[in-house]
């Protein structure tokens, strides 16, 4: 038994050496750089959209944080899940209703989900 408990200590040891994966980021960081880049302006772009969408409608500064929560999920389904098609307009009805029952509005969100993610809910 104590061998085992000693095997395991010592391969516990080599898989969590630091110098080994500060090695391994620091080759990768260029390559992380240049996706997480990507990845920020995506969503920055993503949140300036919903923005337009708000001024548009004349929603009240206070709420924006909302809406852009909303958008966020909605975000995170379909780029980070990759989740897409009917799946994503299910799953999209879902949290327009978790977020309408957060007393937003349901055409605003509804419009969010149309002039930002370009899905039209069917109503079933």
């Amino acid at each position: 038994m104590a061998k085992d408990a000693d095997k395991r200590i010592k391969t516990w040891e080599a898989k969590f050496n630091t110098q080994r994966v500060k090695e391994t980021l620091d080759d990768l960081r260029g390559q992380m750089l240049i996706r997480v880049h990507g990845a920020f302006a995506a969503l920055c772009s993503m949140e300036e959209q919903v923005r337009q969408v708000l001024n548009s409608a004349a929603v009240p500064t206070i709420l924006y944080v909302a809406y852009l929560d909303y958008a966020r999920q909605l975000y995170k389904l379909s780029m980070q899940k990759n989740i897409s098609g009917d799946s994503f307009a299910r799953e999209a009805q879902v949290l327009l209703e978790k977020w309408q029952g957060r007393s937003l509005d349901p055409e605003i969100l509804a419009k969010i989900l149309h002039d930002v993610f370009n899905v039209a809910l069917t109503g079933g």
